[in-house]
């Protein structure tokens, strides 16, 4: 069984926020795993693919935004999140010291990671993982929310599913397309912007959730360290 511990780390001026490492005992690399706009770490979309992260030997930590430890509704301003984002990979550093970093997470988290990302290198952080990178609001087609995207100089993985309301596929293709080789995409046929699909697809939310870690730890396995 991984070992599950609570953390407390702080963030800037803006008081502690909680955080949990799942570590298995045979772990190759820790993905620090941020949680969306409108639910926390312990959603339980975070809480079932961090088990299924640990069948793998793939630890991870998850952890709070400061506007989510205080139960605010309005998510942090870029700068907080950002220092948020700083602050855990520092976390994860001292938690499990040796292991290579790969760091991301759900939509916003994910979107916060590339921006702290794309100021100044995350410490250790050997490439960066999207679960469903959100690219522009729904019914609203556009790229701007990638622009900073051109200053991250680690490889880069987007999950994404191909009925995501909040990344039209042919306007990810064109913002990965000028990163060559530093992004890769995948697609998963028949994915929303949670990663749930239809029951007409035969497919389960388990069958999608191996999928989602299958990929992460292909493409972890490939990076340098």
């Amino acid at each position: 069984m991984p070992q599950s511990k609570e953390l407390r780390f702080p963030v800037g001026d803006k008081g502690d926020v909680s955080a949990l490492l799942v570590l298995p005992a045979d772990a190759s690399v820790l993905y620090v795993l941020a949680h969306g706009a409108g639910a926390g770490m312990r959603h339980p979309f975070l809480e079932r693919i961090s088990d299924v992260f640990a069948e793998r030997n793939v630890a991870t930590l998850r952890y709070q935004f400061p506007y989510m430890e205080k139960q605010q509704r309005r998510p942090d301003p870029p700068a907080i999140a950002c220092a948020g984002v700083r602050a855990a990979v520092a976390a994860a550093s001292r938690a499990a010291p040796g292991l290579p970093l790969i760091a991301g997470g759900k939509s916003f988290g994910g979107r916060m990671t590339s921006t702290a990302q794309s100021q100044e290198p995350l410490p250790g952080v050997v490439g960066l993982a999207f679960l469903g990178f959100p690219l522009h609001p729904p019914g609203k087609p556009g790229v701007t929310r990638a622009d900073h995207l051109a200053g991250v100089r680690i490889p880069m993985l987007f999950l994404q599913g191909d009925r995501d309301e909040f990344a039209e596929l042919i306007l990810l293709r064109q913002v990965l397309q000028p990163l060559g080789k530093l992004a890769l995409l995948h697609v998963v046929k028949g994915g929303d912007h949670s990663f749930n699909v239809r029951k007409s697809s035969g497919r389960t939310a388990e069958d999608v959730r191996a999928e989602l870690a299958d990929g992460i730890v292909a493409w972890a396995t490939s990076l340098d360290r």
